[in-house]
């Protein structure tokens, strides 16, 4: 069905769209509306949520990943770098949206980033600090803009030289470095303070929502659900951010899925993707904080916060804070846990002389997801100190290749440098040491392709006594 054909039935059912929306106006399981609180405003406005800015950035960072796949081998580089530049570091053109994109009967109401919020850029927003975890001792902004150029010059984002698969990378860790960074180390941290864009004054000259409440607004627009997330299982939500399930998408009954308020992206995603396993509750815990941490600054009615009201947002920030780790760190188990079955399928095939390409390729595919999460990982709120240097070390700046080499840094050019790696044992072991201390760590519940019962086994045929414990 064309989209001028569901917009004609979305206004014959008008009436059905608003029941749905005043339902959830008055439902304490939805992200809004939330009325406006902002004293002496007197413009029409009746609902205070805004945070249009952090989809858009969601649909600049699905539309990179989307063009980082699109490379043909050097031909295409000059152009597509700077296509990726410009939905990395902004645009004055209205850019079109590469993805989400329709699929099926899942039409997207949007067709251009400007139509959700215009100016937005992932650059300005960031990591700033130094990224250890790549080669190059750069800041995460440098980081994603040396993979972008190198995406641009490979072949369909993969270039097997290194093992690195350039979608995978820039998508796992710009999520980190912008969308994690930002909500829990800015809008969950330093906004919380008292006198830093406090309750009793607009966000901003003009605006209609206060400073509490339009950055709590913002944490909870890069954590990625839909504004009724709470109202969908783990399965439905997954399905969702899959575009898979139009009625659990479309909230509204309108026949289109709004990217403002109706789509999962993600961190939300990837929590719904190990809640619908049944031992974890990520999703629903992480978006309740949100809406009960909002009914809080709500209820000041537009006043400056108390202490003992802040003092409800750090702990409701906390919850938020310690979830969202615990679904990034959840994530890089998974992948350690691809990463050695992948190694595993590879020794078998090269023991009986087959054709390794395609699963090299899956492996490297698994190994981007795992460097990109663990990266991320490292980008929060807090220094995670010795863990980092023992998970960085672990992984490695890049996967062992097929000629037992692999990535140990970058020299003044930008140019990777590889040396010797460790065996295909070895590096399996690194994987299971890996998950054992991220399990322990982290605290991990739904610990998806857990491998550790391999580990005594694997040291045992690795002769060494004490390689089951981690470095």
């Amino acid at each position: 069905m064309s989209k001028t054909k569901v917009r004609f039935i979305a206004l014959a059912t008008g009436i059905l769209s608003s029941s749905a929306l005043a339902t959830a106006a008055f439902s304490e399981n939805t992200y809004g509306p939330f009325p406006v609180t902002l004293k002496g405003y007197s413009g029409s406005k009746t609902n205070s949520v805004s945070y249009t800015g952090q989809i858009a950035r969601h649909v600049l960072h699905d539309s990179l990943k989307k063009l980082a796949g699109q490379g043909d081998g050097g031909g295409n580089a000059a152009a597509l770098q700077a296509e990726m530049m410009a939905y990395f570091g902004g645009s004055d053109k209205n850019k079109a949206i590469i993805a989400p994109a329709d699929k099926g009967d899942f039409n997207i109401k949007q067709e251009t980033v400007n139509e959700i919020s215009s100016g937005k850029n992932l650059s300005g927003k960031t990591y700033k600090g130094a990224v250890t975890a790549w080669p190059g001792q750069m800041t995460g902004v440098e980081v994603l803009t040396s993979m972008i150029e190198k995406a641009a010059q490979t072949d369909g984002g993969f270039d097997p030289s290194t093992g690195y698969n350039y979608p995978q990378l820039i998508s796992k860790f710009a999520m980190g470095a912008v969308f994690y960074n930002q909500a829990v180390d800015n809008y969950l941290d330093e906004k919380l303070g008292a006198d830093n864009k406090p309750n009793g004054k607009p966000y901003k000259e003009g605006a209609h929502y206060t400073g509490k409440e339009h950055s709590w607004d913002e944490a909870f627009g890069y954590w990625g659900a839909a504004a009724h997330s709470l109202n969908l299982s783990a399965g439905d939500n997954y399905d969702v951010a899959k575009m898979k399930n139009l009625s659990a998408a479309d909230a509204n009954g309108d026949g289109l899925i709004d990217l403002k308020s109706e789509m999962t992206f993600a961190h939300a995603y990837y929590a719904s993707s190990f809640d619908k396993g049944g031992n974890t509750n990520y999703m629903s815990t992480v978006t309740k904080a949100f809406i009960d941490g909002r009914s809080v600054i709500t209820s000041a009615n537009g006043e400056n916060l108390t202490d003992a009201q802040r003092a409800q947002l750090v702990a409701y920030a906390e919850v938020i804070g310690s979830n969202w780790e615990k679904v990034i760190a959840e994530a890089v188990f998974k992948y350690a846990g691809s990463v050695y079955k992948d190694i595993v399928k590879l020794e078998a095939l090269m023991a009986e002389n087959g054709d390794t390409a395609k699963a090299f390729a899956t492996y490297a595919k698994h190994w981007g997801e795992l460097k990109g999460f663990s990266m991320a990982l490292q980008v929060g709120k807090k220094n995670l100190g010795e863990s980092s240097v023992k998970m960085n070390r672990l992984i490695g700046y890049g996967p062992v290749l097929m000629n037992a080499s692999q990535v140990t840094g970058m020299d003044s050019q930008g140019n990777f440098i590889k040396d010797e790696a460790q065996s295909w044992g070895e590096y399996k072991l690194h994987m299971l040491k890996l998950q054992n201390m991220l399990a322990d760590q982290f605290g991990l519940a739904a610990k998806v392709n857990d491998q550790t019962a391999n580990m005594a086994d694997l040291a045992d045929k690795l002769g060494s006594a004490d390689s089951a414990e981690n470095d």
